[in-house]
């Protein structure tokens, strides 16, 4: 029998299961020889092997806490230990998507990572094994190292490890059995499945769905948790005084005042969104401090309570960009309560720690000058949205979100700037974090087409506890022209503006500046959110017909 006829016998995965009668012996030693089919194969099994571990894992961790999950763990520590400038590009490219983006990522990284582990195991079963060993054990010590983590939370990592390593070595086996690794293999497996080649997929395709269904209901019931019943069933206590009304003349055009909590941006460390029973929660207030002291939820709520409107803002924030928003919010005046527990003079940082291990360090002169910085619990008119720090969280006018808005507020440490850095310090961004006057066009877009004649340009400007006191168009590098101003409830929010154009065929730059109340306007110097927040002027380019 030619070679190539031999050959064909055996290479293919599928082929006939017994091949005995009439062959020669040298297709007969040539059938005891294994053989290996092509790499695709062993390569979609550790696809499939880590797609399944995943899921396995999210089950597991629902049992103890997601945030233990392999996924969730290792997300997180990568979030904690990724370099700036990758973080700082993450936020540009996705916004507030950057953590899906992440976790998608992860996936993809992980599925072609298993895929080589399948085919260097094809021909060295331990690769396949001590692969799967090493995700194992990366995502247990990713997992330990969370904030709140217990003994516990090594069990995800260790199950989804174990799992993967089984179901590659499985799928790996019928691999060989179908490309005829020996013909005693051969003639064993040709019993209740017709080929291996359709158990291999079976399996394949039952992990994959599997995995991925029990990694969504894990997400679904932890969403679905009783801190959701909680929330539906608080009742906001009224504030003390006049609660904060609309403000008329605030709006300009399609353009809101106040924020809807569902476009409120979101930016923040967390993989997966801590979910606090308030019936457990407590604040405690220590460190520097002549009498420490520790709140119940319910005795939060029982204190006199402000409503204010207050503007939020992050310092990955772009010039231009949408990482900002302004809404009612109600709470307990900070400077209430650290009267109460007595700070010694010298303790000049007040550190906000977040249930998920975060922690963002503010002046305490800033929270006890009269401004209003609250403990909030609820975000226009409503409990604090869950992915907005249900059940309480920090709102500090004037400053950054990463030197004081903690969401999940947990703790109130007082200590100093020379003692202790808080999470984002370490990682080059300013100690103090306030906010710079910024300002932004939202009508027109950039490269929108809008027709000749009289056209509303309009934005919003905003400088943070200084307030806004005039905000300038330009068109074409031009004559700077003054924009009319909306009315705001304080120095504390954001200010919508507009300026009537007489728009002129053809291609247009329009560009727009504000001042604070002191009168000195927003500089003109570019400069990256990198240290200390963004600046510049927000320019767009338009089409006019």
């Amino acid at each position: 029998m030619p070679a190539a006829t031999r050959k064909a016998l055996v290479i293919g995965f599928g082929d006939p299961a017994t091949q005995t009668s009439g062959v020669t012996q040298d297709a007969q030693t040539a059938t005891d020889t294994p053989r290996r089919s092509g790499w695709w194969l062993p390569a979609v099994a550790g696809v499939v092997a880590v797609g399944a571990a995943l899921g396995v894992g999210e089950v597991v961790a629902l049992l103890i806490d997601l945030r233990s999950s392999p996924l969730v763990a290792v997300d997180g520590f990568v979030i904690d230990h990724a370099p700036e400038g990758g973080k700082d590009l993450a936020i540009r490219l996705f916004g507030t998507n950057d953590k899906v983006a992440l976790q998608i990522g992860t996936i993809v990284l992980l599925a072609l990572i298993a895929g080589g582990f399948g085919v260097l195991a094809r021909s060295r079963r331990w690769v396949g094994h001590a692969g799967f060993a090493v995700l194992g054990v990366l995502a247990i010590a990713a997992g330990l190292t969370r904030a709140g983590a217990s003994p516990a939370w090594a069990l995800p990592g260790l199950v989804a490890g174990l799992a993967g390593a089984a179901l590659l070595a499985f799928l790996l086996h019928q691999v060989d059995l179908g490309a005829g690794h020996t013909a005693a293999d051969r003639t064993a497996f040709s019993g209740a499945d017709p080929t291996s080649r359709r158990r291999f997929l079976w399996v394949s395709g039952l992990a994959l769905v599997g995995g991925a269904v029990g990694g969504y209901l894990a997400r679904l019931a932890s969403s679905l948790s009783n801190v959701e019943d909680a929330r539906h069933n608080l009742v906001l206590p009224t504030p003390t005084g006049a609660p904060a009304s609309p403000i008329p003349g605030s709006d300009v055009g399609e353009l809101r005042y106040v924020t809807p909590n569902q476009s409120f941006y979101r930016i923040d460390t967390a993989i997966i969104v801590p979910r606090v029973d308030p019936g457990t929660w407590s604040l405690t207030i220590d460190g520097r401090v002549g009498r420490p002291m520790q709140i119940s939820f319910d005795e939060l709520l029982s204190r006199p309570m402000v409503e204010r409107y207050i503007t939020l803002a992050c310092v990955s924030n772009p010039v231009g960009g949408d990482l900002i928003g302004n809404a009612k919010w109600l709470g307990v005046p900070v400077a209430d309560l650290l009267d109460e527990v007595d700070p010694d003079p010298g303790a000049d940082q007040v550190v906000s720690w977040s249930a998920d291990g975060f922690s963002a360090g503010t002046p305490t002169e800033v929270l006890r000058d009269g401004r209003d910085a609250l403990i909030a619990v609820g975000m226009n008119g409503e409990p604090l949205p869950v992915d907005h720090g249900f059940p309480v969280r920090m709102v500090v006018p004037g400053l950054y979100g990463y030197v004081s808005a903690t969401k999940w507020l947990t703790r109130l440490e007082l200590s100093s700037f020379a003692d202790f850095d808080a999470y984002w310090v370490p990682r080059g961004w300013s100690q103090f974090g306030p906010i710079k006057t910024e300002s932004r066009i939202d009508r027109p877009r950039h490269r929108s087409q809008i027709p000749a004649g009289e056209y509303m340009v309009a934005g919003v400007a905003w400088a943070q506890h200084r307030g806004v006191s005039a905000v300038q168009v330009r068109v074409d590098g031009g004559a700077w022209n003054d924009a009319t101003l909306a009315n705001v409830a304080s120095i504390d929010t954001w200010r919508l503006w507009s300026w009537r154009w007489p728009a002129t065929s053809g291609s247009h730059t329009l560009e727009v500046r504000a001042a604070d109340n002191s009168g000195e306007f927003q500089t003109d110097q570019v400069a990256f959110p990198a240290p200390d927040g963004a600046s510049g002027y927000h320019g767009i380019t338009v089409e006019v017909t």
